[in-house]
């Protein structure tokens, strides 16, 4: 379809994104204005694990609520009607269903501790190494697999349907229980080869197919809008698509420059460094140094290294916020960027630093393991412990693009850094100065311009398949201006 045939298709009806996020969930508005698209956000929902009971869950109801909120916020934004809803969001967690489809309790953060038993088990049963070659994902305790071998010792019914947070939102609309296949991916159950859940794993797990939904690719219409809100005028005739489910699939659909010998960065709760390929790679270097390989809208790989990220400082700030140190970000950043000094470089994926509570503590554990002088934990020093973070994610993100050099024999000319990330011009420059090269800074909202380019693209393809370059060019469409940081 040409350009001006799909202005006509999509100039009148507005689209609407939800983002889910371990910090907060958003629900943005796309609607055309003399035939440009114009992205608005509409609401946004606080969020964050909670302890309850001793375990550590997500507070479904209230993201719930907040969301519902949101779109009725959307419907009466856009008079001219809702042509479609998609939602992405952070992979691995899900929800089990009652038989009326209620979910049966909150569901599991991934951070909980109960997988550290059920990965134990799980790699006395299959080995990990084969596991990484046969799906093509890290085999990591957060993952979905783990989290489902730990439900039966937990007292929940393993013949339980359950669901992926992003694609019960859209279950919940109205839609059939589906999994995306860009979020699938990340469970750790699907065969990289046939694209399929993996049966080999099911039953040396002991896992319930019955309890599986069914994998489809991303773009796919999984039905209408149903109940309430169906009721508002702008949802009557609105359309529920899985977009790229995986929120970083997502933001890597939202890049409107070329990924050609790049790597991206997806700096957020987690930092996701890596580059796009067209088939798996799953040597054993690959998965030695971290790496992973998750679905790509329209095709291909997300091929990256799972990387802490602003967890450590989120949980840095939450610290010193209970001792009545309260800090508001961008002052810490710019103190950061004056300290002339500071102990040294940390690993950011040390098992502790993953963990909630007490992160100050944690960072001079980590120090000291390095042969480095801890950093005492009072006012005045908070800049210090922050300037050692950006300092230590800058090295591990330089790391990881050398490994992809080496893995997949190939020159990385630039680095594209978004999401939350992309906002702080201290890491954005050391990530730079650590690789040596330079740096485009992306959309903070990356995510939510790729699930709207899944969103145009997929009804622009109709029945065909979505390709990586109907994506691209939607997401062109949709972004703006790049900004770049040289290399020092």
């Amino acid at each position: 379809m040409s350009s001006a045939r799909a202005q006509d298709a999509f100039d009148t009806r507005a689209r609407v994104a939800i983002d889910l996020g371990a910090e907060s969930c958003r629900v943005s508005l796309l609607r055309w204005h003399d035939g440009q698209p114009a992205i608005e956000l509409i609401h946004r929902v606080a969020n964050g694990p909670v302890h309850v009971e001793g375990a550590l869950t997500w507070p479904l109801d209230a993201i719930l609520t907040g969301l519902d909120k949101g779109l009725r916020k959307a419907a009466q934004a856009a008079p001219e009607g809702i042509a479609s809803v998609a939602v992405d969001g952070w992979a691995v967690d899900y929800v089990r269903l009652n038989h009326d489809g209620d979910p049966i309790r909150a569901p599991f953060c991934y951070r909980d501790e109960r997988t550290i038993r059920s990965k134990q088990q799980a790699d006395a049963l299959v080995d990990p190494e084969w596991m990484f070659r046969h799906t093509g994902a890290q085999p990591l305790r957060i993952n979905t697999i783990y989290q489902l071998m730990a439900d039966h010792p937990a007292g929940d019914d393993p013949q339980v349907p359950w669901v992926c947070l992003p694609e019960y939102v859209l279950y919940r609309l109205g839609g059939r229980r589906v999994a995306e296949y860009t979020n699938a991916t990340h469970t750790g159950l699907v065969d990289v080869e046939t694209g399929d859940w993996s049966q080999t794993l099911i039953e040396r797990l002991e896992l319930s197919k019955e309890a599986l939904p069914p994998i489809v690719p991303a773009g796919s219409v999984i039905g209408k809008l149903r109940g309430p809100l169906a009721a508002l005028d702008a949802f009557r005739d609105t359309l529920l698509i899985a977009p790229a489910c995986h929120d970083t699939a997502s933001a890597i659909a939202g890049i409107a420059t070329p990924l050609d010998c790049t790597a991206y960065i997806c700096s957020g709760t987690w930092s996701l460094a890596g580059t796009l390929i067209d088939a798996p790679f799953t040597a054993p270097e690959a998965m030695a140094a971290g790496f992973t390989n998750q679905g790509a809208a329209g095709g291909g790989f997300c091929f990256h290294a799972n990387v802490n990220g602003m967890w450590i400082l989120k949980q840095c700030l939450e610290s010193w916020r209970g001792d009545g140190r309260p800090w508001d970000l961008p002052e810490l950043i710019a103190q950061a960027a004056a300290c002339d000094r500071f102990p040294g470089i940390v690993p950011v994926d040390a098992p502790s630093l993953l963990l909630d509570g007490d992160m100050p503590a944690r960072l001079n554990e980590q120090l000291r393991n390095s042969g480095c002088d801890e950093i005492a934990d009072c006012a005045g020093n908070e800049p210090v412990f922050a300037r050692v973070i950006f300092e230590s994610l800058a090295v591990r993100y330089a790391t990881a693009i050398q490994s992809l050099e080496q893995m997949l024999g190939c020159r990385i000319d630039r680095v594209h850094i978004l999401g939350g990330g992309s906002q702080n011009q201290l890491l954005t420059r050391l990530t730079a100065e650590r690789t040596g090269k330079p740096v485009e800074r992306g959309n903070v909202e990356s995510s939510t311009v790729g699930n709207f380019a899944v969103q145009l693209a997929a009804s622009e393809a109709a029945s065909r398949p979505l390709t990586r370059d109907a994506v691209h060019r939607w997401a062109e469409r949709l972004s703006h201006p790049m900004r770049m940081a040289q290399a020092v």
